[in-house]
């Protein structure tokens, strides 16, 4: 294989492992937000923005793990 090849595939692995981890992860804040929630129905509304501020970071930085991934791709 080319050098050119491998950048490609690199690329795509790592925006594939960018994007599985952000989902991960935001299934682990939902599970969080809605067993806490659960637990004490009077923290409900705390709870949710703590999810909403933790998940818009964490689409951000997928994001920009994205941005990095095809970045490489189009480097020479």
């Amino acid at each position: 294989m080319e050098l050119v090849a491998l950048k490609y595939i690199a690329a795509g692995l790592g925006a594939g492992l960018v994007v599985l981890g952000a989902g991960f992860g935001l299934g682990k804040i939902g599970t969080a937000a809605l067993e806490g929630s659960a637990r004490q129905p009077g923290a409900a509304g705390d709870l949710r923005t703590t999810m909403i501020i933790i998940a818009a970071l964490l689409e951000g930085a997928a994001m920009l793990g994205l941005v990095i991934c095809l970045l490489t791709m189009v480097m020479k």
